[in-house]
């Protein structure tokens, strides 16, 4: 009878033993839908193409919000104005604008950008980092208008959740300052 048992414990204890199963290394995969854009018609002194996955809405005096609600994003646009010689004031507050965030920001690089044959001048922040925004950008023409945009999360600032949806918006922002379109008035 006690080797019975014996053997019976021992096969229990034997058959418990679990394997362990090495699971590869996997990152999240977001794939969104390819953009198709599309040209806004609006009462403002500028146009551009937007993304038409994006709902725009026109605030007071040329500001708009273009909202991504599938990314719970938007890019928050304003319209300003040069003149009086404010041109080098504008500037700093939108530059001050992107270097706000480089406390929680790990790098901020800088792209300008240019289209002199429609007069569009600028720069493209890319706000790497846990910050509460991750892209910022101004366009102008030195003479007669300045607008500047900023994207933000409807969401806690984590960069690695977000990233994918950053790299897309980014492509985005892009599209908008390449397509960007002075109105004469």
């Amino acid at each position: 009878m006690r080797l019975l048992m014996f053997f019976v414990i021992a096969g229990i204890l034997i058959s418990c033993n679990d394997e362990v199963v090495i699971k590869p290394a996997a990152w999240l995969r977001l794939e969104y839908p390819r953009p198709v854009y599309q040209e806004i018609n609006i009462s403002c002194p500028f146009s551009f193409e937007k993304n038409t996955a994006a709902v725009i809405s026109q605030k007071q005096k040329c500001a708009l919000n273009i909202r991504y609600p599938n990314m719970k994003a938007t890019v928050y646009l304003t319209y300003q104005v040069v003149k009086n010689n404010n041109l080098e004031a504008l500037l700093y507050d939108a530059q001050k604008l992107a270097y706000n965030h480089d406390i929680k920001a790990l790098s901020i690089p800088e792209q300008p950008f240019s289209n002199p044959k429609e007069n569009v001048y600028g720069m493209f922040y890319k706000i790497n980092g846990d910050a509460a925004s991750q892209s910022h950008f101004y366009v102008t023409d030195s003479v007669n208008h300045f607008l500047t945009g900023s994207l933000y999360f409807e969401s806690k600032p984590n960069f690695d959740s977000i990233y994918p949806a950053v790299v897309f918006l980014r492509e985005d922002i892009r599209r908008m300052m390449e397509t960007m379109r002075w109105k004469e008035e």
